[in-house]
């Protein structure tokens, strides 16, 4: 007989694991080198400073939902920890470099490590729930 918590193997979890590494990827990642390598671009799209605190809104909560739900379902801290460091980076960039010339390399190691611990946390979610079954 199982103990697993029914939310750590719901879909909602994997939709929300999903979102937030795609996030990661596309903003934290993609959007500084394309707006780096396109400084024409850059002009065309003037982006807010806000727009990052509110990418750091969404990401707080959605990761912490994700990551927490794992460590209760596979009993795994490292993905947490993983997790943690990368969204302590990504509020440095966000909050308090703003604009700073350590803002986009901070953010993009933030956001690695938070898409890694997503990874991890899905990884070990996924393998558990095949040795359980």
């Amino acid at each position: 007989m199982s103990h697993r918590h029914p939310a750590a193997s719901a879909p909602g979890i994997d939709w929300i694991e999903r979102a937030a590494v795609g996030a990661s990827a596309i903003h934290c990642i993609g959007l500084p080198l394309l707006l780096a390598a396109l400084p024409a671009l850059s002009s065309l799209l003037p982006i807010p400073e806000s727009f990052h605190v509110w990418v750091l809104a969404f990401a707080v909560p959605s990761s912490a939902l994700a990551l927490f739900a794992g460590r209760h379902h596979h009993r795994r801290a490292y993905p947490l920890m993983i997790g943690a460091t990368g969204l302590m980076l990504l509020a440095l960039g966000a909050l308090l470099l703003l604009g700073g010339r350590w803002e986009t390399p901070v953010t993009i190691m933030g956001s690695l490590c938070l898409a890694c611990a997503h990874i991890a946390n899905w990884r070990l979610r996924h393998l558990h729930h095949h040795h359980c079954a």
